[in-house]
């Protein structure tokens, strides 16, 4: 088990983060895809854009949907820069603010910013936010919305996501859309993809996983808290169609009966081909249930401004590698690259890297004169993916409004 850590500082708040507990729910502007793993075009900024990871796997043939998805999509507000938690009868002032498209929406952006062509099925609101989100998602980000939909009088949920002292604090409200008609459950019928993403809840079946597997697609699926506080593994309708399934070591445990993450890890391989489980500060340990591989990627020490969304990147960035067909350790280690750098901005999908970010940062870290070289040959993968001209580091993006009029 390696225990070499690779260090990249950062401007931001206080406080080190070593990787995702879990799969955040909340938290939109970036590059646009390119095609071709070394053909790039250029953003409204002139910048270097997206790369293709699965250049040279597409054939005429294939789906031209890599991932598939369908969720809740909130409007997110972010304040950072908090010293403390909000006291009750006080009032307190935020040194940053922002606001962008969150939910389901972290894990869509995360995946269109790394290249991957991303189909989202969601409901949004016909209200100011609503359409700023539909907006922003289709036209800022490159997201397929073909099967989502706009319902009439239905507001948009809204976060507020409060990030201090390394973690974060969110109130929500929302009511949930009715669906668009028909008496089937939406989505009806998934497209035709490479890769579905699906967060599985104790009780809940979700028909449209089972016929994305059907369709051919490889199933991911994360989890969250069980608040019926049976954690029966055997409550996740659905699991039995997963390719991967990646909890945290909370929920991995308590789903297990176990009181080791790696001994967890183990046991959900019994259940699904592949599982991964996310280590906190320690980082995140795989286990290929068929080949009995197993991979252990420590952490990359950051500053952490805030966490919220690092867990659907850290998925994304899974997924990426492996559609790409990447070794194991190397997608492990991708995941929790992208993971790293997301919570060194504010926000869930404002904070997502795209390939120009993982570029940026490759080129700081090698020019570390104390940077710890057997930890850092763990990322000598990359050199084979990057463009050359990537852009000076740090990038920031974050932006604090819904928008300026044009």
């Amino acid at each position: 088990m390696s225990t070499h850590t690779v260090t990249a500082g950062h401007d931001g708040a206080d406080g080190r983060h070593g990787g995702p507990e879990s799969g955040g729910q909340h938290g939109a502007g970036g590059p646009h895809r390119g095609h071709g793993r070394h053909s790039h075009r250029r953003d409204d900024s002139g910048s270097a854009g997206q790369l293709d990871p699965l250049d040279g796997l597409r054939t005429p043939d294939g789906p031209c949907c890599d991932v598939f998805l369908t969720g809740t999509v909130f409007l997110d507000i972010i304040f950072t820069g908090l010293d403390s938690a909000p006291v009750r009868g006080t009032e307190s002032w935020a040194r940053g603010m922002g606001s962008s498209p969150g939910g389901v929406a972290n894990m869509a952006t995360a995946l269109a910013r790394l290249g991957l062509r991303t189909s989202l099925a969601a409901a949004f609101g016909d209200d100011h936010y609503g359409e700023y989100c539909w907006d922003a998602l289709a036209h800022g980000e490159g997201i397929d919305l073909g099967m989502s939909h706009t319902v009439p009088g239905w507001h948009s949920p809204v976060t507020v996501s409060m990030a201090y002292e390394g973690e974060r604090t969110m109130v929500s409200h929302g009511h949930e859309a009715p669906p668009p008609g028909g008496p089937d459950p939406f989505p009806y019928c998934p497209p035709r993809a490479r890769a579905a993403i699906a967060s599985l809840a104790p009780g809940q079946r979700q028909q449209w996983v089972e016929s994305a597997a059907r369709n051919g697609a490889r199933v991911f699926a994360d989890v969250g808290w069980d608040d019926t506080g049976r954690w029966d593994l055997a409550s996740l309708a659905g699991l039995e169609h997963c390719e991967a399934f990646l909890p945290n070591a909370e929920e991995a445990m308590r789903y297990t009966r176990t009181d080791c993450p790696r001994r967890a890890a183990r046991k959900l391989a019994d259940r699904v081909p592949l599982s991964v489980v996310t280590l906190g500060a320690e980082g995140a340990y795989a286990v290929d249930g068929g080949s009995g591989e197993t991979a252990e990627v420590p952490a990359i020490a950051v500053e952490a401004l805030d966490p919220t969304g690092a867990g659907d990147v850290f998925v994304a960035g899974f997924v990426t590698g492996t559609l790409a067909d990447w070794p194991l350790a190397d997608r492990l280690a991708f995941a929790g690259l992208t993971a790293a750098l997301s919570v060194q901005e504010f926000g869930g999908s404002l904070s997502a890297p795209g390939w120009a970010e993982i570029g940026a940062w490759w080129q700081q870290v090698q020019g570390f004169d104390a940077q710890d070289q057997e930890a850092l040959r763990r990322y000598a993968f990359l050199d084979a993916l990057l463009p050359a001209d990537a852009r000076p580091w740090p990038l920031r993006r974050a932006v604090p409004t819904i928008g300026f009029k044009a």
